[in-house]
């Protein structure tokens, strides 16, 4: 089970960590009270199931209640639960910046100097650097959110790989509009159309007969070659960036035959690859 405890300087990071766990598939709570830390530690280790990885926020915002911050970490270790604290920090002009730019005030100066807040909450937080063991520090003053996500993706989550990363293939058509939720879109328009086919008009890109229509000319070929060198460059790349999931859109003018053709074959492609694909034909119903 990995139970990770979020905490460090107001500004330095710790939303967009929570956000990154949470897309790794953690069970994420936010400004969690250090109070409650040792009952909800007891159910979680306890019914060690389907909830078996969690982040929790706890920080300075919890007011009084982070009192109890270092006596729950004590009782963590009296029970032998297995945890980690994740402190993220930054350098004081760095905070003071990201304080002005969102426009909001730092949590222990509403009534005051942003650089007061800070010093407070260092004060606060300076027996955190002490804990002897368990302790993962990332100073974020020269970290963009990408570089501080793929820090959290290579210390938290030891199984992101491509059985993990989902993707989605749709066939659509452009008279019914862009799947909104795209990633890549590609027009396959660019074929000669089987609508026009006499033989062909009724039948759709599940058929045998469109199939190998489609991809009788030279072009079909062309483009597929290309296509799938372009996605052996870009999946592990996606991945490697922490992107969870992918969706690649095909479309053509009805969405009923070169495009449900080709997301077959794009399908069959990546599924043998050993990728979690699934195949959507958005409109192959809509112009029967």
């Amino acid at each position: 089970m990995r139970f990770i405890i979020v905490t460090g300087l107001s500004g330095a990071g710790k939303t967009q960590a929570l956000r990154c766990f949470e897309d790794l598939r953690y069970f994420c709570i936010d400004n969690f009270p250090p109070t409650l830390l040792p009952k909800f530690a007891e159910i979680c280790f306890h019914y060690n199931g389907d909830m078996n990885k969690v982040a929790l926020v706890m920080d300075t915002r919890s007011g009084i209640f982070f009192e109890d911050f270092y006596g729950a970490l004590d009782f963590l270790k009296e029970q032998a639960y297995q945890f980690e604290v994740l402190y993220l920090e930054a350098k004081d002009d760095v905070l003071v910046e990201r304080f002005k730019e969102s426009k909001r005030n730092h949590p222990l100066s509403q009534d005051g100097r942003i650089i007061d807040g800070i010093s407070k909450e260092r004060e606060i937080l300076g027996k955190v650097i002490g804990i002897d063991s368990n302790l993962i520090r990332i100073d974020t003053s020269n970290t963009s959110i990408w570089d501080l996500r793929q820090q959290i993706i290579e210390l938290f989550d030891n199984n992101l790989d491509e059985k993990q990363f989902k993707i989605t293939i749709i066939s659509f058509g452009f008279k019914n509009g862009i799947p909104s939720d795209s990633d890549l879109v590609f027009d396959v328009r660019f074929l000669p159309n089987p609508f026009y086919i006499k033989e062909l008009k009724s039948l759709s890109g599940n058929d045998k007969e469109v199939r190998d229509y489609v991809e009788s000319f030279k072009e079909f070929k062309i483009f597929f070659d290309k296509l799938k060198s372009l996605l052996k460059f870009l999946i592990p790349n996606y991945i490697k960036e922490g992107k969870s999931q992918l969706i690649i859109s095909i479309g053509c003018t009805g969405g009923r035959h070169r495009s449900v053709s080709i997301a077959n074959n794009l399908f069959e492609e990546l599924n043998s690859e050993n990728y979690l694909v699934s195949l959507l034909h958005r409109d192959i119903e809509v112009n029967r």
